[in-house]
């Protein structure tokens, strides 16, 4: 992206073209972000979350009065909206719509139905639901394979005095499975019920959390990837409660695995 819009902005100098519409840059990378769980570093140039930022008061002064002062390249022209809306439990569905649109999503009605029911379900919990909260629903509603395995509940009790305990309720296969799982944390605890419950114990590889916005109500956004068989996936999960968030990522890399198993089983049969 560094090298597409240095050749956009001094198309004069290089006289080169690349075609690229760099307005889905801004898009492209948060996709990738969501795809690998690699999370971009704030101060990374173009797609940074303060490649924009400006808090030194002379920088804020002179960009007031002449934005090329400091920025070269406008937001807009890598696909950031510079009028942040942000929505709430009042937000209508026309709303919602309108937001997606202009963040450069086509969805079908049923898609835009089901991020709606979530979109309303998270802003119950949140005061404030921002674009990064909508691009999460989005994908995870965008990405969702056949499942195995559901979320429906989960428990937690832990402290400084007590043995960190989980109590589960999981889907399987249409069934409701309930069980508790022990650990040296909350989210160790959450895993062994899990594991309990879906009778598996895949290596964990990886187990990272960030936060999409800002503020203590922030949606947790956590990666998990297992192993099974010489394969990995990739799971993702995101709820104000990190543990819910850790709870649907454990379970989301778990349908990722099975559906990655019947895709092979397929293959070997064609």
């Amino acid at each position: 992206e560094e090298v597409v819009m240095a050749i956009k902005t001094r198309k004069d100098f290089f006289g080169l073209h690349t075609g690229i519409k760099t307005e889905t840059i801004h898009q492209a990378s948060r996709l990738l972000t969501q795809i690998t769980g690699i999370i971009v570093q704030p101060n990374k140039a173009i797609v940074g979350a303060n490649a924009f930022a400006h808090e030194s008061g002379i920088h804020q002064d002179g960009l007031i009065k002449e934005k090329t002062t400091y920025e070269i390249m406008t937001p807009q022209s890598v696909g950031i909206s510079e009028t942040q809306i942000v929505l709430g439990k009042h937000s209508g569905r026309h709303a919602i719509t309108n937001r997606l649109k202009k963040m450069g999503y086509a969805l079908a009605e049923a898609q835009i139905n089901n991020v709606f029911v979530r979109f309303k379900e998270l802003a119950d919990i949140k005061k404030e639901v921002f674009d990064e909260d909508l691009e999460t629903i989005v994908y995870e509603e965008s990405s969702r394979h056949e499942e195995k395995y559901r979320f429906l509940y989960l428990n937690v009790v832990s402290g400084n005095a007590a043995v960190p305990t989980a109590t589960m309720q999981m889907e399987v296969e249409g069934q409701m499975v309930q069980e508790a799982g022990f650990g040296v944390g909350p989210v160790d605890a959450t895993f062994a019920a899990i594991r309990k419950i879906t009778k598996t114990d895949y290596p964990l590889l990886k187990f990272a959390v960030n936060a999409i916005t800002g503020g203590t109500d922030a949606q947790g956004e956590v990666t998990v990837q297992l192993k099974f068989n010489g394969r990995s996936a990739v799971g993702r999960g995101a709820h104000p409660d990190i543990l819910v968030a850790s709870a649907k990522a454990y379970i989301n890399a778990l349908n990722r695995l099975e559906w990655l198993s019947k895709d092979i089983k397929k293959v070997k049969v064609a």
